[in-house]
């Protein structure tokens, strides 16, 4: 099973808009506040190469997009079927 991870923050509208639209989808994700918890902003920074624009992040099963895309974020997720086209 593919795992999504979104780094994201209490104050960010898009974290909420995208956690709301992957709960329609049916997708199962780990939410990490990045300002609460210091492991998971050292976790993004790993994966970012420490070059941070911003939240919502998430990562698919290993690749990165960054922001509320939700083309890319909808072409990731079927890639690693976790919705269906």
């Amino acid at each position: 099973m593919s795992k999504v991870t979104i780094y994201s923050t209490t104050w960010c509208a898009f974290c909420s808009t995208e956690k709301q639209w992957l709960e329609k989808l049916g997708v199962e994700f780990d939410a990490k506040d990045i300002e609460e918890d210091k492991a998971a902003y050292e976790e993004l920074m790993s994966k970012l190469g420490g070059n941070f624009q911003g939240v919502p992040v998430t990562d698919i099963d290993g690749e990165v997009i960054l922001g509320f895309d939700r083309p890319k974020l909808q072409k990731a997720l079927e890639e690693k079927k976790l919705v269906t086209a």
